[in-house]
């Protein structure tokens, strides 16, 4: 085991460094100066625009300037954005608390509501509840983010009025549960439909025919036999998932006004704001890498028979 994730964090290295090397240059090949854009529509003083591109490292070649980048990024320096000063680390912790409560509101739903959607739907394949279960999960896919974000707004905001069409406070974990209802939808119907494929097929399986004859429980068959080692795919999916939810949803905190890192993420987007930019996404690379490694030694938690050397 301890070779196992060894051998996993080299691997890491070369991924982490070549999506920030990806990222950095096509952030510092888009068109525009993040320097001059301080001074929005005026003209910039040359003295102070040539100054200021110095402190920055902008006067250097583009390869300098990533070398200048990966040093600090190796220090835990994210770098400092041009245009308001503030160390990208500073936004991140700003930012990161707020997407971790909505990502474990929207995880909790996917795990609670998809697996036991999906756990039923597999045990009564082919019944009412399974043939309900596919058309529901059906409907979640395949309406668009931003129209089901609508359409939540208007059910529980506009006409029933049990919370806030957005969120005014993100320190508040009640306003969450919309934008996390909605965050997790999509995902929710892959589990389901994940864990249903998987406990209809495993239901078959010798292990489970074994036990079933040794008079066990049905209840213990289900929980310790089937389920265990029907969440295999599912663990796969939701660690994946776990890691795009840490990284925050742009659409679903942009139309619910959340003050997290997909809101932060979207806004330095669009002020061109290329240090940040490749601050918050090189943090998010570490996230997914992380929720990547976890999975993996789960794996041998669910599934006995898997051994790492």
């Amino acid at each position: 085991m301890g070779r196992f994730v060894a051998r996993r964090l080299l691997q890491m290295i070369p991924v982490f460094l070549g999506t920030t090397a990806l990222i950095f240059f096509m952030v510092h090949l888009l068109p525009g100066d993040p320097v001059a854009a301080m001074w929005g529509d005026k003209a910039p003083d040359p003295v102070q625009l040539a100054a200021l591109r110095h402190q920055y490292g902008f006067d250097k070649p583009l390869v300098g300037q990533y070398l200048d980048y990966m040093g600090k990024l190796l220090t835990g320096d994210f770098g400092t954005s041009p245009l308001d000063g503030r160390q990208v680390i500073d936004k991140i912790t700003e930012a990161l608390p707020v997407t971790i409560r909505l990502a474990l509101f929207a995880f909790a739903i996917e795990i609670v509501l998809g697996i036991g959607i999906g756990l039923f739907a597999g045990l009564r394949r082919g019944k009412a509840f399974d043939k309900g279960a596919l058309v529901f999960t059906l409907l979640l896919i395949s309406i668009p983010v931003p129209v089901l974000g609508y359409i939540f707004q208007t059910i529980f905001a506009t006409n029933l009025k049990w919370v806030t069409p957005t969120v005014q406070d993100s320190n508040d974990l009640t306003q969450l549960v919309l934008p996390a209802l909605v965050l997790g939808s999509l995902s929710l119907a892959y589990v389901a439909r994940l864990t249903r494929t998987s406990i209809a097929e495993n239901i078959k399986a010798d292990y489970v025919r074994t036990a079933v004859a040794k008079g066990l429980p049905r209840r213990k068959v289900i929980g310790t036999h089937l389920l265990r080692n029907s969440m295999i795919p599912v663990i796969t999916f939701l660690g994946t998932d776990l890691g795009a939810l840490m990284g925050g949803a742009i659409v679903t905190e942009g139309i619910f006004n959340v003050k997290g890192v997909g809101n932060a993420l979207y806004h330095a987007i669009n002020l061109k704001d290329g240090a940040t930019v490749s601050g918050f996404v090189a943090f998010l690379v570490l996230v997914y890498l992380a929720a990547g490694l976890i999975v993996d030694l789960l794996y041998a938690v669910l599934d006995p028979r898997i051994r790492y050397a």
